[in-house]
């Protein structure tokens, strides 16, 4: 790979390969959030309470969680390019069976089984990670991350409004089929279009997809310490499901639900115990180190930037529509405003990493993620619907290029565990969704976004931690021989 000029305007080698990737993150995200900017029209269609409105938001971001665990795993054995087209063209069939359900149980199970599309964003941080060198990686993740983030913008933009078009009670369901065919489609196309390495270029496989390699003792007691907080929030999912909550699963259900994540986790980590049973017996050598301290601040940021955006693109719509009184129309267009800010917000973050440091950029953004949801707290019915707008879009330029700036570093840590290590780090984000949608349905928005900033500022403490990238990463070929991948100058 050269180290020439980033020239985003080309369309061919490695920047086809990031184009054909956003615009595959692009669809992902404009199907996961199509139902945001119709929940009012979807609420009138089935006579839906607030409670199984909220329900339907948490659903949506529940399954992400477990998924990208596995679809990380699946990307580094099987490579981006056939798990990213799978995911395409399976998960295009939830998005048809929420456009013509005819429940609300039809809509929960369908909006729960989408979650598997939200999994997507982690195959194209591999495909890109395998195509463009260390000193241009943040700004092409971040152009992956935030031109693909923008498919949830772009579907507040136009869904309302495709809707219309079609007319009657029904046009809703004709707008979230079209996007259920767009993913189906471009499913055939970018399997035969992109490839995962450049001609002659090294695609390193790890050794077991059964679980995360660690490189010491300690590192091994603070993945299992990790994986716990996943576990956890699935099992508060399953009581909000409960006749505690919306009553969609029984008592009995949830019981059963908690003993099976309890045995999920059991095996989990016997599964990650399997897989470094070696570095028990055995040192692992220096060269072939890494610190999972480094995934797990990563995993914390993610929950805050990442999962906050997940949540307030969620809620922001509603949010407008009821402080200012506006149509859901326009709300959702004014909502969008907070997701348009990635098309702009993730690159930038990417590349005041690659140009300023890894960590540096990260302590910046972090702070200015707390301070901008502190004053999204203060908004009111009182406040301008402009000024609202801005303080918003302001806010989500911390939030995403702090998104950016997190994925210039997951692909520097261990180049073969970069899906696994993706996977972990954005089902944090997903672990953040769901916290802040849970506690989103129990208080106002006011004390929703002070929660955000409370765990910005726990982010930024952690951070302190983390150690910048430098040097060389050590991996070996299937041949047995070894090549040392450059992370910094």
């Amino acid at each position: 790979m050269t180290t020439d000029k980033f020239n985003l305007f080309s369309f061919s080698g490695k920047y086809k390969i990031l184009h054909m990737s956003w615009i595959a993150f692009f669809i992902t995200f404009f199907v996961w959030f199509n139902h945001a900017p119709l929940l009012k029209v979807i609420g009138e269609t089935f006579g839906l309470t607030m409670a199984q409105t909220k329900t339907l938001l948490i659903l949506n971001v529940a399954l992400t969680i477990p998924a990208r665990i596995i679809i990380g795993m699946l990307t580094d054995k099987f490579g981006p390019r056939k798990v990213y087209s799978a995911l395409l063209i399976i998960c295009s069939i939830p998005c048809f069976m929420f456009a013509f359900a005819d429940s609300f149980e039809m809509l929960a199970l369908s909006r729960l089984l989408l979650g598997f599309i939200g999994a997507g964003f982690v195959i194209g941080i591999r495909m890109v990670s395998e195509w463009f060198p260390h000193n241009q990686l943040g700004t092409a993740e971040g152009v992956y991350g935030g031109w693909g983030n923008f498919g949830s913008a772009a579907g507040a933009m136009t869904l309302p409004t495709i809707a219309l078009l079609f007319g009657g009670e029904d046009g809703w369901r004709y707008a979230v089929a079209i996007t259920g065919a767009l993913s189906l489609i471009f499913g055939f196309i970018y399997y035969a279009n992109v490839s995962d390495t450049p001609k002659g270029s090294t695609y390193f496989r790890p050794k077991n997809i059964g679980g995360m390699e660690v490189t010491s003792k300690g590192d091994f007691a603070l993945l299992i310490i990790m994986k716990l907080p996943m576990y956890i929030v699935l099992g508060v999912l399953a009581h909000k499901l409960s006749p505690n909550g919306v009553s969609l699963i029984s008592e009995g259900a949830m019981q059963l639900a908690w003993a099976s994540l309890v045995a999920l986790f059991v095996v989990d980590c016997w599964k990650a115990y399997q897989v470094n049973a070696d570095m028990f017996k055995n040192p692992v050598p220096e060269m072939h180190q890494y610190k999972f301290k480094q995934v797990a601040v990563l995993n914390i940021l993610y929950f805050a930037t990442f999962g906050s955006e997940l949540a307030v693109v969620s809620m922001l719509p509603l949010f407008f529509a009821d402080t200012f009184g506006l149509s859901m129309t326009t709300a959702a267009l004014l909502a969008s405003a907070y997701a348009f800010m990635n098309l702009m917000s993730r690159p930038g973050g990417g590349l005041i990493s690659d140009k300023f440091g890894r960590k540096k950029t990260l302590l910046i953004l972090t702070a200015g993620l707390a301070v901008g949801y502190f004053l999204m707290s203060l908004i009111n019915s009182e406040w301008p619907i402009w000024v609202a707008v801005v303080c918003a879009m302001a806010c989500s330029f911390f939030v995403q290029a702090g998104e950016g700036a997190v994925f210039a570093v997951v692909p520097l840590i261990k180049r073969r565990l970069t899906g696994q290590i993706a996977g972990m780090t954005g089902a944090y984000g997903n672990v953040g969704a769901v916290t802040y949608l849970t506690i989103f349905a129990m208080v106002d928005a006011s004390t929703f976004f002070l929660v955000i900033a409370g765990t910005a500022v726990l982010g930024f403490v952690s951070l302190l931690l983390m150690e910048e990238p430098s040097g060389h990463m050590t991996e070996v070929r299937e041949d047995g021989t070894v090549e040392l991948i450059e992370v910094s100058k």
